[in-house]
């Protein structure tokens, strides 16, 4: 789990009946920070900040949210709990948490008016810790995948996460795949996606969907990865992670960052042991592609969508 790496803790926050929810990652003190965006659709709060040109280097949480926009505001809960706490950015005058946030779009499969509220993710950083739930929860409560087809043959997508070790090195991620496209496995076949009777839609099919302009759900796709290592690494290399995260769900998701997409890699190192930063981000890339796929191995129906767990 991204939890193996010492110091990150996660907390959701479910709900079941509305099929929304969010997920928060606590990082531990000295945690640097940065990002890269790849979708053309992305729904984000304070990213520009993860810049490696920008001067912040701390970060305190993440924090990834269904509701689209409006569960962009669920980040004040975090910001609530951190301040409480003592945690955030010193200034001569007030402590400010920096919370970096991104969002899914899930207002098509559940209510489309009730979306993860400041309240909803402070009780997720309440019941943060070791253990992370993985499937249909969280950020990924309403997460659904393999939509080139068509909304109506879409499976379950969630959240997932795993983790990579080397020696002292610990990498961990955790991801809410909510993609156009089919989640993979390591062999080539399709784990979960569009589906018609009798099992799922070939690869080519995907191609002729996109070529005929037949996509139904746009601009409501995202798949969202954070990954944690205990590397120490510079505000620029971070970066250079959060870049190579994106190659982790290349892997794992077909058709990957397309026009449709809102895809975004958060990149966190605590800074605890010294190893390249080319070893630290394919050890990313490699956790990153398996907490997409757990994120589908461990989601189960929602919304009349059906998914691989039963």
């Amino acid at each position: 789990m991204i939890t193996d790496v010492p110091g990150f803790q996660v907390g959701h926050y479910t709900d079941a009946v509305n099929i929304t929810g969010c997920t928060v990652i606590l990082c531990p003190p000295g945690t640097v920070g940065s990002c890269d965006v790849r979708g053309s659709s992305p729904g984000s709060r304070e990213l520009a900040l993860l810049a490696p040109d920008k001067q912040m280097q701390e970060v305190h949480a993440v924090l990834l949210s269904g509701g689209s926009a409006y569960g962009l505001g669920a980040a004040n809960g975090v910001m609530k709990f951190l301040a409480e706490r003592g945690i955030g950015y010193q200034t001569p005058w007030v402590t400010v948490p920096i919370v970096p946030s991104a969002i899914i779009f899930d207002l098509n499969i559940g209510s489309a008016s009730v979306f993860p509220t400041p309240e909803n993710a402070y009780d997720a950083c309440l019941h943060a810790g070791r253990q992370v739930e993985q499937g249909s929860v969280g950020a990924g409560t309403g997460a659904v995948v393999g939509k080139w087809s068509g909304f109506d043959t879409a499976m379950k997508g969630g959240v997932g996460t795993a983790s990579s070790r080397l020696g002292s090195l610990i990498v961990g991620a955790l991801a809410v795949v909510n993609a156009v496209g089919d989640v993979i496995d390591e062999d080539g076949t399709t784990l979960a996606g569009a589906m018609k009777e009798g099992g799922f839609f070939d690869a080519r099919g995907r191609l002729e969907h996109f070529v005929n302009d037949r996509l139904l759900t746009r601009n409501t796709n995202t798949t969202l990865v954070v990954v944690a290592s205990n590397a120490k690494l510079s505000k620029v290399d971070t970066n250079r992670v959060a870049q190579r995260v994106h190659d982790g769900m290349a892997r794992a998701i077909h058709p990957c960052h397309t026009t449709f997409d809102g895809d975004v890699a958060f990149a966190l190192s605590s800074g605890e042991v010294l190893h390249p930063v080319d070893v630290v981000a394919e050890h990313a890339a490699a956790a990153a592609a398996e907490a997409i796929r757990n994120a589908v191995r461990h989601a189960t129906e929602l919304g009349g969508k059906r998914g691989l767990r039963p």
